[in-house]
């Protein structure tokens, strides 16, 4: 299995709407091959540096059906609009990737 991840910092005073985004997106996961499961995390609040932490989480089968997922028409339909919501954003979203070593 693979986990991807890309963790977001959401400026203070606009969880709402971000998070808004992400409930009422046209999603196709589903139609993909090897699309397991998907979470939208809500992590911690840094009051210092004025963000709130989120991750979304897609789990698949294999490294290989997330790449194909990077690669298909419906990829760049769920993205084409994600440069329109950056002012929420402090910095780019950071992307992690992992590969399932154990697990029950």
């Amino acid at each position: 299995m693979f986990f991807a991840m890309n963790r977001f910092k959401v400026v203070r005073g606009s969880e709402e709407a971000f998070e808004t985004v992400w409930k009422n997106r046209n999603s196709s996961l589903d139609e993909m091959q090897g699309f397991k499961s998907f979470h939208l995390l809500k992590g911690p609040v840094n009051e210092e540096e004025g963000y709130t932490l989120y991750a979304s989480h897609t789990i698949w089968q294999s490294h290989g059906d997330f790449v194909a997922w990077t690669k298909s028409q419906n990829f760049r339909d769920a993205h084409k609009n994600a440069g329109d919501h950056k002012p929420a954003y402090l910095g780019h979203p950071v992307f992690e990737g992992f590969q399932v070593v154990e697990g029950a």
